[in-house]
């Protein structure tokens, strides 16, 4: 958010900085980013740090480096995220996008709980609920395709939760922890994978007669209040060739 203090390492805000230009097209494939003496000119830092800084990028797969010419940007789809790792950009950046991401197809529907569903949120099955869809891309096509399930208590407090549309004024957990009082004290995450389904084909925009596509990567995410309740249960399904990754700090 603005004004917000950044206090990333500097290798890692230089890192940062070219992942947001390869990840957005600005930096295409093939593309050299400057060598090491270049960026250590560049951004004030020692050569160790500039050298930190590619290293994090090959790291993350976004480049490599070839002998005698560089550090040359690859040309591979970014992972999925999953709703928790949208929610902690959301509070970092204040947008739930990854860099280069885009978001569409937003459905919104009261439905009957399937049973998993009911189980996830404390529900009685077949319950009332509100049920959000959108398909996140970037230029490499499908990220993830995400579907949030919350208790129909809410809509009466937020309406525009059941309309097929983007939400304005922050996402589903921002706009009931505001009329609620009730912030997220804390969530359940859970990742696996699965043989595809013909409904998860449907959802991902593939081709059901199509050659038989590797398992398809599956988040959960269980969203709960200071209160206990449950105000949200998400699914991810990662987008075709996706895979997850996390990141953290070791000290």
């Amino acid at each position: 958010m603005a004004g917000q203090a950044d206090n990333r390492a500097p290798y890692a805000k230089i890192a940062a900085h070219y992942a947001e230009l390869i990840e957005s097209g600005q930096l295409p494939p093939g593309s050299l980013l400057p060598s090491i003496k270049n960026l250590a000119e560049e951004w004030s830092v020692s050569t160790a740090t500039a050298e930190k800084a590619l290293r994090k990028l090959r790291n993350e797969g976004l480049v490599r480096g070839i002998h005698g010419i560089g550090t040359e940007v690859l040309d591979h789809p970014a992972p999925m995220s999953s709703g928790s790792q949208r929610q902690d950009r959301g509070r970092r950046t204040g947008s739930s996008w990854g860099s280069g991401e885009s978001s569409d197809s937003h459905q919104a529907a009261v439905v009957s709980a399937p049973p998993e569903v009911a189980q996830a949120l404390g529900i009685d099955p077949h319950s009332d609920v509100i049920r959000r869809r959108r398909v996140y891309r970037d230029r490499h096509g499908i990220v993830a395709h995400s579907t949030s399930w919350i208790p129909a208590q809410y809509l009466k407090l937020i309406p525009q939760l059941a309309k097929s549309e983007r939400l304005t004024g922050g996402t589903s957990l921002q706009l009931i922890a505001e009329v609620t009082g009730l912030p997220i004290s804390h969530r359940i995450d859970t990742a696996s994978a699965r043989l595809l389904t013909a409904e998860d084909a449907q959802l991902l925009e593939l081709d059901p007669d199509g050659p038989p596509a590797e398992p398809v990567v599956v988040m959960t995410a269980k969203f709960i209040d200071s209160d206990g309740n449950v105000v949200e249960y998400g699914v991810d399904l990662g987008g075709p060739g996706r895979t997850w990754r996390t990141e953290s700090e070791v000290s």
